[in-house]
């Protein structure tokens, strides 16, 4: 018999391990899922909602559709994708349940409104513009120097990020941009131009209960310049927590957390230890993407999604818990691969050399033979990943360079378009 029912926000794919959905059936818990939007954007068309127990889909009447979801008496609203953030934060509050609120709901998905509200707050942040016309930008950067990025206000993973070194390349981003879609089917209307953050690049997956934070994972990233990107993320390795860095990243995000009004639920934050201290890149108010609960789980024996079903369903036990730091039992990595060709793709070569490596787990495949295949920009755009496992950090580090080695232009049979 169900204990009760909680309401998922335009739920995503679920990972091998399952998801949100998974894990509240398994502590006893209906799941309703709730689709903000009439037609979903284009990016989550192929996923069809599982392990329902019933299906609402918002027509534009607020009204109407906490009338549908009210008889299901749910103990919780959660987003369980970037999309789904604002709606969850409207139902929440407009039903009196757990909540991050309205109030700081667009600066959780605005980034140039995220980094001025933490900068209010005090805290360190990118010198930022809201582009309104190509010159405005020239003027900016040129006043600025150095480096900087256009990326949209409000998509996800890396789409439309462009790093510019003259105030031309970046006049030519903005204008590439602006009237285009975002990874979420939304309209471009504005673009931001940043400070190029230079520093080591950190992860962090966090579930909270009444503003009391709890890290779940660490991860850092590595980057290389390839097919005209620059920092083109080809790793993550999983972090243990301790060590007077870690822990001055980790003292950033809680405030990062506390200045954007995330006081439930699962986060992900990205940030930059620069050398003058952390810096954010970007925060999600959802669970981290890019199947890490999984890994987490792999390396540790938990992840957010035990942590978030304590944080709304058993709260004595998330409290009792939450100061706890993980245990990293096995060392977990994932190795994307790089493509640099385009074409028909008719096989991978060398896979058997992949999997001969120590600490080799598996590979997540997103483009098959006989697929169309092109060159890698993004982390949208991968076509392999290959997971790394094993209880010395060394050994897949040492993997991790050796996956970068054997990739490149033979690793790939590709028919030419």
């Amino acid at each position: 018999m169900s204990k009760g029912r909680v309401a998922i926000v335009d739920g995503g794919p679920a990972g091998p391990t399952g998801n949100l959905v998974s894990e509240f059936t398994a502590a006893g818990y209906d799941c309703v899922y709730v689709q903000s939007t009439e037609v979903r954007p284009a990016r989550f068309a192929s996923v069809v909602p599982t392990g329902f127990v019933a299906e609402i889909v918002h027509d534009g009447d607020l009204e109407r559709t906490i009338a549908l979801l009210a008889p299901h008496e749910p103990v919780a609203v959660i987003p369980d994708s970037e999309f789904g953030v604002p709606f969850a934060d409207l139902l929440s509050e407009r039903m009196g349940l757990l909540t991050n609120g309205t109030k700081y709901s667009s600066a959780r998905r605005d980034k140039y409104e995220m980094i001025e509200t933490i900068k209010a707050a005090g805290l360190r942040g990118a010198r930022q513009l809201l582009v309104t016309d190509a010159e405005e930008l020239r003027s900016w950067h040129r006043g600025l120097g150095g480096r900087i990025v256009i990326k949209p206000l409000c998509s996800a993973g890396s789409d439309g990020v462009h790093y510019c070194d003259t105030p031309e390349q970046a006049a030519r981003a903005h204008t590439s941009l602006v009237g285009t879609e975002n990874v979420f089917s939304m309209p471009n209307e504005a673009v931001l131009a940043q400070e190029y953050v230079v520093g080591t690049e950190y992860a962090i997956n966090t579930v909270s209960r009444d503003g009391k934070h709890h890290v779940c994972d660490i991860w850092t990233s590595t980057h290389i310049n390839a097919n005209g990107v620059l920092d083109l993320c080809d790793g993550l390795v999983l972090l243990p927590h301790k060590g007077a860095r870690i822990d001055r990243v980790v003292a950033y995000c809680e405030q990062v957390l506390d200045a954007l009004g995330i006081q439930h639920g699962p986060a992900h934050l990205d940030v930059k230890m620069t050398p003058s201290g952390p810096c954010l890149i970007e925060v999600g108010a959802r669970m981290g993407g890019g199947w890490t609960d999984h890994y987490a789980r792999l390396g540790t024996g938990e992840s957010q999604l035990n942590w978030t079903v304590d944080a709304y369903i058993d709260p004595e036990r998330f409290f009792a818990r939450h100061q706890e730091r993980y245990e990293v039992r096995q060392f977990v990595a994932g190795a994307p691969m790089i493509s640099p060709v385009e074409g028909t793709l008719r096989a991978y070569r060398g896979l058997e050399r992949l999997e001969a490596l120590e600490s080799y787990h598996g590979v997540r495949t997103f483009v098959e033979p006989g697929s169309p295949i092109r060159r890698t920009v993004n982390d949208l755009s991968y076509p392999l990943l290959v997971e790394l496992r094993h209880e010395v950090l060394d050994v897949v580090l040492r993997d991790l360079a050796t996956v970068r080695y054997l990739d490149g232009p033979e690793f790939y049979e590709v028919e030419q378009a």
